[in-house]
């Protein structure tokens, strides 16, 4: 008697369906605010995944314009306004293969715009897998509606009193003119 598909992809080493590892995957940034590019990229992550964790990095080498709490916050808010089901968000500190390993993830999720973001992500990838190679990268390429989206770009368009719809949702909207209006 043949085998039928499920002993087929046990003997290749394929899961069976009843075998299913729950995929956990890391999104790793500072989000300094979360734009409707980090959105794009977090949905069809989510979608490839049975839970999707925001990393919302504490101490990036740059200049931010909200603190740790608050671009988390920022996120659970998009979270719910997007009805992203099987999404969360932890802030971190340290590498992100740590925080990956501390939340059983098997992948992180990058996005790429543009030639200069990919040589970047690729350098992260290499280093990411010669430190856990049981950890992989997934790269996703932004959505052509939000190529032009940075944090750096759309922060300075908020400075200059800029319309901002459709880059950001309104929470990120109101939080960007409260922000650079009277502080935080």
């Amino acid at each position: 008697m043949p085998p039928d598909d499920a002993s087929r992809g046990a003997a290749q080493g394929r899961a069976t369906p009843s075998e299913h590892k729950r995929l956990v995957a890391v999104y790793p940034g500072s989000f300094d605010p979360v734009h409707r590019g980090h959105i794009d990229i977090a949905k069809r992550a989510a979608a490839l995944v049975d839970e999707l964790i925001i990393a919302v990095y504490a101490t990036p080498n740059k200049k931010l314009l909200f603190s740790t709490d608050k671009r988390a916050d920022l996120w659970r808010k998009t979270i719910a306004e997007e009805e992203l089901a099987n999404v969360r968000v932890e802030p971190f500190e340290g590498l992100v293969i740590d925080f990956a390993r501390s939340v059983a993830a098997q992948s992180i999720v990058r996005g790429l715009r543009a030639v200069t973001d990919f040589e970047l992500e690729f350098q992260q990838a290499l280093m990411n897998r010669k430190l856990a190679p049981e950890i992989e990268t997934i790269m996703i390429v932004t959505d052509l509606r939000y190529l032009f989206i940075s944090a750096t770009l759309l922060k300075e368009v908020a400075r200059l009193h800029g319309d901002l719809d459709g880059i950001v949702t309104n929470t990120v909207a109101a939080a960007l003119k409260k922000r650079l209006s009277i502080g935080e």
